[in-house]
């Protein structure tokens, strides 16, 4: 297969962009850190340096590509709100640049270039499934993120392009080391990996895992509004 990764250069998107590699398959890394982009390149991915949140950037370069037969949105980041009160707008603007808006360039560039049978994966989390302590922004852009790919399964189904949702729980990355908070059932991205993969080659539209984990936070996201705000206020008060 021919596959797109964006956000190669750490964390899952380049345990996927290995992985893929040593499976046999062709792999487009991209991401910003150029001397991450060499190091993958040296092991046989091709890479591309852009910043998926400049849609000039992303047009230019992967406006020309074609034959992707499975694109993985996999770019995004993480910042938490500290001080609610003190609402910083300029924090949620830049996730959802980035976990949002990027995603949207990318798509832009890439859904005209692909082919009945394709499949494209956008990286969202469980963590939208309920309102969790300092992740408004985190954890609205990831909302955004499951609606838009719920929204594109429908919508892209008459052309023959797949979508899905992957929605995982912890994974150890640069990104969640940086967390000062518990974080049950966490698994290494090796982990994360074998079963992005496994569950893509299924045509699976919504990927959740570790399973004890996100089938709980389901539970708890039917909860009533009220009934889950009093756990969590408990928390913080712990």
């Amino acid at each position: 297969m021919k596959i797109l990764i964006t956000g190669a250069t750490s964390g899952i998107g380049k345990q996927l962009a290995l992985d893929y590699i040593a499976e046999g398959h062709s792999v487009i890394g991209c991401g910003r850190n150029q001397e991450a982009l060499e190091e993958l390149a040296a092991l046989g991915v091709q890479s591309l340096g852009f910043d998926a949140g400049d849609r000039d950037q992303v047009l230019a370069s992967l406006g020309s590509l074609d034959d992707l037969d499975l694109v993985i949105l996999n770019a995004g980041t993480c910042e938490y709100v500290n001080q609610p009160r003190q609402f910083d707008g300029q924090l949620l603007e830049r996730v959802m640049q980035t976990n949002v808006i990027g995603v949207g360039y990318c798509l832009e560039a890439l859904l005209p270039r692909m082919d009945t049978g394709s499949r494209v994966a956008l990286m969202g989390s469980i963590a939208n499934e309920l309102p969790l302590p300092r992740a408004e922004a985190y954890g609205a852009s990831k909302a955004a993120i499951e609606y838009l790919a719920k929204t594109l399964a429908i919508d892209l189904r008459p052309h023959g392009i797949g979508v899905s949702l992957i929605r995982p729980g912890f994974v150890r990355t640069p990104l969640t080391d940086k967390n000062d908070f518990a974080m049950p059932m966490r698994v290494e991205v090796s982990e994360a990996s074998r079963i992005i993969r496994q569950e893509l080659a299924r045509g699976v539209e919504e990927i959740h895992f570790p399973k004890g984990f996100t089938r709980l936070l389901k539970l708890l996201g039917g909860l009533p509004d009220k009934a889950w705000q009093q756990i969590a206020l408990k928390g913080l008060k712990r």
